[in-house]
C-alpha cells in the first residue's frame, strides 16, 4: 500500500469524519455535529494536498518530529558527541528542522473501513537526518474508537544509537468551524497548575512557574481571549499537565468549548507536557473554501515533551534508547454540552 503521491484519506463512521494526508499525517479536514446535530469541519486548513506541499501551512494538521518545539541554538550534547541542527526559527531549530515529518509522505501501512475506522502510518527516518543521530522507526494510528471519539497512538523505535523523539499532534481547532473567525470567545480549562516560562527567543528558562493569580491560569473553565492582551502576542507556552483525572492510562489534559454551537472537545493524554498555542502568527492564509484565516483563528493543543528538554537536564528526558519504544497517545473526544 506504499503510496509516492500525497493523497487523502477519509474515515468516516457515520455521525464524525476524518480527513486525513500521508503527507505529514495531517488532519486536513474533521467534522463533528453541533448541539443541533449540525456537522462544521473545526480544523484549519486547505482543501487540496497542494498547498500543504508548498508550504503554505503554518504546521497546519501535522504531525511534527524527530523533535517537536525548539531546541536552543540547534545544538545538543548526546553520549558525548555535540549535533548541531538547522537553525530554521532563528536562533533555535524548531519542529525537527527544515523538512521535519510534517514535511514527509508516510507509507499507509494499513487502512480500515467500519464502525472504528482507523488508518496507519509509517515513516522510516534516517540517521543523520535534520541533524539527528540514529534510525527510527516511525508510526502513527489513527481511529474513531467511538461515534464521536477519535485516538491517536504515535510509536517511534530507535534502531542502533540512542536519540531524541518528541513527537506532537499540530492541528489549529476552531470548534465553531474553521471559517467561523477567532477562537477568542471559546472557553478552555487546562489541567495544569505550572507552565515552563520562557526568555526572549521562547526558550524555557527550567523553571515551574505557578499559574495561580496569572493570564496563564486556567485551572478552571475561562474564555480564551480573556487576558491575552497581557501575554504579547498571545497563548505559546508549555503547560506542565497535572492533577486531571486519568482515562484507561491517560491523564485529562485540557476541556475546549464553542459557546455558539456547544461543541466541547475534551482532550485526554499521556505526555507530561502541552503546547497551548493560539495561533499567534497566522496572518491572511487562505484555508478551505477560500476561508481567510487570521490572528487567533484557531488554537492547538500540542501535547509534547517539554520544549529544550535535552538542554535542560531538570526536565523529563526525551531520550529514547536502542531497543526502547517512545509512545504518545492522544484522545480526542466530542460532545456538546
Amino acid at each position: 500500500m506504499a503510496a509516492d503521491q500525497p493523497q487523502i484519506y477519509e474515515l468516516n463512521n457515520g455521525t464524525m469524519v476524518v480527513n486525513i494526508s500521508n503527507f505529514g499525517c495531517t488532519i486536513t479536514s474533521l467534522s463533528v455535529p453541533d448541539k443541533n446535530g449540525k456537522l462544521a469541519d473545526v480544523v484549519l486548513g486547505f482543501d487540496t494536498v497542494e498547498p500543504y506541499v508548498q508550504g503554505a501551512a503554518p504546521y497546519f494538521g501535522c504531525i511534527v518530529g524527530r523533535v517537536a518545539n525548539r531546541i536552543k541554538n540547534g545544538k545538543f550534547t548526546l553520549n558525548g558527541t555535540q549535533y548541531s541542527l538547522p537553525i530554521n526559527n532563528p536562533p533555535n531549530s524548531l519542529h525537527g528542522g527544515l523538512k521535519g515529518f510534517d514535511k514527509r509522505i508516510w507509507e499507509v501501512a494499513e487502512y480500515m473501513k467500519g464502525n472504528n475506522p482507523s488508518i496507519t502510518f509509517k515513516y522510516r527516518s534516517s540517521d543523520g537526518e535534520e541533524g539527528y543521530p540514529g534510525d527510527v522507526s516511525v508510526t502513527a494510528t489513527y481511529t474513531l474508537t467511538s461515534s464521536t471519539t477519535m485516538r491517536l497512538d504515535m510509536e517511534a523505535v530507535p534502531e542502533s544509537k540512542a536519540t531524541l523523539i518528541n513527537l506532537a499532534q499540530h492541528t489549529y481547532w476552531n470548534l465553531a468551524g474553521h471559517n467561523s473567525g477567532n477562537i477568542l470567545d471559546h472557553t478552555i480549562q487546562i489541567w495544569a497548575s505550572d507552565i515552563t516560562p520562557v526568555d526572549e527567543n521562547l526558550i524555557p528558562t527550567g523553571e515551574l512557574k505557578p499559574v495561580k493569580g496569572t493570564p496563564f491560569d486556567f485551572t478552571a473553565e475561562k474564555k480564551v481571549g480573556l487576558s491575552i492582551h497581557e501575554v504579547g502576542l498571545g497563548y505559546d507556552h508549555n503547560y506542565v499537565l497535572s492533577g486531571g483525572e486519568e482515562k484507561s492510562g491517560l491523564k485529562h489534559a485540557a476541556k475546549l468549548k464553542d459557546p455558539s454551537s456547544s461543541r466541547v472537545l475534551h482532550l485526554w493524554t499521556n505526555a507530561p507536557g502541552m503546547q497551548f498555542y493560539t495561533g499567534n502568527y497566522v496572518n491572511g492564509v487562505v484555508g478551505k473554501g477560500g476561508a481567510v484565516y487570521n490572528k487567533h483563528a484557531g488554537l492547538c493543543l500540542e501535547t509534547q515533551g517539554f520544549p529544550n528538554a535535552i538542554n535542560q537536564p531538570n526536565f523529563p528526558s526525551v531520550v529514547v534508547q536502542p531497543g526502547g519504544k517512545y509512545q504518545h497517545t492522544m484522545l480526542f473526544e466530542f460532545s456538546v454540552e
